[in-house]
C-alpha cells in the first residue's frame, strides 16, 4: 500500500484527492490548519517543520508520494499568499525528499494554477525572491505592492518553476515530479474570491470555454493518474486542467 502524503486535506481539491487516493489504495498522512492528521499552518516555517517531522514520523521516514494542494487566494493577504502558495510547498519537498527517495516509484504532485501563466511573458520581481528562496524578500515585496491577484499568479508561476527546475536531478534519483495547473474549480477559495468585493466579478465573468468551473473530482481524478503506475515516464510536465482557459488566453503559447 503506497503511502502518500496530502497538504490541504481538510476542504476542496485537497480533500476529494485524498477520498480518490483512498480509494486508489493509498494510504493517506493528511496536512492542514485543522481537521487532518497532521495540524500545521504552512505559513510559517515553524508550521511546515512540523508538517515535515511530523509526516516523517508518521510514514517512519518511507514516504511514496506527495500531493501539495494547500494554498490561499486572492481574499488573503498578499504575504500569505506567497508564504503557503510557494514555501509551504517548496519548504515539504525539500523536507520530504529523503523519505520519498526511499519510498516505492515515488512522485510528487503540485497543485499550481492556470492564473500562473499571467507571469510567463515577464515575471513580477517577487518571483526570484522565491526562486531565490528569499522568503523574507519575497514577503516585503508582495506587502509593498499590496496586489493580492499578482502575489497569487507570481506564487503558482513560481512553484511551477521550481518543480521544472528541480525535476532533471530529481528524476535521476528516480522521483517523478509534475504539476497540475486547475482553472475555476467549485471550492470554498472559488467561491469566497467570487464573493469578493474587489475582485468577484472579474472571477464571475472570467470563464472557461466549457462554459463552466471544474469540480475538485475532475482535479482529483487527473491528481491519481500521475501518482500511478500508468503516469510512470511523465515528470516535470504542467498539465492544465482547465476547462479551455489557458488556450483561450494564451492559443500561440504552450
Amino acid at each position: 500500500m503506497p503511502i502518500t502524503a496530502v497538504t490541504g486535506a481538510a476542504s476542496g481539491i485537497g480533500k476529494t484527492v485524498c477520498e480518490t487516493l483512498k480509494a486508489a489504495g493509498h494510504r493517506i498522512i493528511g496536512i492542514d490548519r485543522n481537521n487532518a492528521d497532521i495540524n500545521a499552518d504552512l505559513s510559517t516555517a515553524e508550521g511546515r517543520e512540523l508538517a515535515v517531522s511530523a509526516t516523517l514520523e508518521q510514514c517512519q521516514g518511507r514516504l511514496d508520494g506527495l500531493v501539495c494542494c494547500a494554498g490561499v487566494g486572492v481574499t488573503f493577504p498578499s504575504d500569505m499568499i506567497v508564504g503557503v502558495n510557494y514555501f509551504g510547498v517548496t519548504k515539504l519537498l525539500e523536507g520530504l525528499q529523503d523519505a520519498l527517495q526511499q519510498g516505492e516509484q515515488p512522485a510528487v504532485l503540485v497543485i499550481g494554477s492556470v492564473a500562473g501563466n499571467q507571469m510567463v511573458g515577464r515575471p513580477h520581481e517577487m518571483v526570484s525572491a522565491m526562486l531565490d528562496d528569499d522568503e523574507t524578500a519575497a514577503r516585503r515585496i508582495a506587502l509593498d505592492l499590496a496586489e493580492p491577484h499578482t502575489a497569487y499568479a507570481a506564487s503558482k508561476y513560481a512553484v511551477s518553476s521550481y518543480v521544472r527546475q528541480q525535476a532533471p536531478a530529481w528524476g535521476k534519483q528516480g522521483l517523478r515530479a509534475n504539476v497540475i495547473a486547475p482553472g475555476a474549480v467549485e471550492t470554498p477559495l472559488h467561491q469566497a474570491a467570487k464573493d469578493d468585493p474587489r475582485f468577484g466579478e472579474a472571477v464571475k465573468n472570467f470563464v472557461a470555454p466549457l462554459g463552466r468551473a471544474g469540480t475538485p473530482q475532475e482535479i482529483a481524478n487527473v491528481v491519481a493518474f500521475l501518482q500511478s503506475d500508468q503516469a510512470s515516464f511523465i515528470h516535470g510536465s504542467v498539465f492544465f486542467v482547465d476547462g479551455g482557459m489557458d488556450a483561450m488566453v494564451r492559443p500561440g503559447q504552450f
